[in-house]
């Protein structure tokens, strides 16, 4: 089970080969899993019984931080909590 203090982190950041590191909103994050569930010729097998990509990039969210692609080659994402500017 994953731990509540992090649907309350409304950013990511996120790693890609060759891409480097972005930072992410919430939503943003979960497109960007889609895309990249969807670019697998199949999913993983344990995300495999889920309905659809939306499914499995909310379960990714929920309960990893890496998405192999092939071999070798993965993404990861992490939960960051953004602090407003000090005045």
């Amino acid at each position: 089970m994953s731990d509540p203090l992090l649907r309350e982190l409304d950013h990511y950041v996120v790693l890609e080969p060759q891409v480097g590191e972005r930072t992410l909103t919430a939503p943003e994050t979960l497109d960007w899993l889609i895309e990249q569930l969807a670019a697998l010729p199949e999913p993983p097998s344990d995300l495999a019984a889920l309905p659809d990509h939306r499914a499995r990039a909310e379960r990714l969210l929920d309960t990893a931080c890496e998405l192999e692609l092939e071999p070798g080659v993965a993404v990861q994402w992490f939960a960051v909590r953004l602090e407003p500017p000090r005045r």
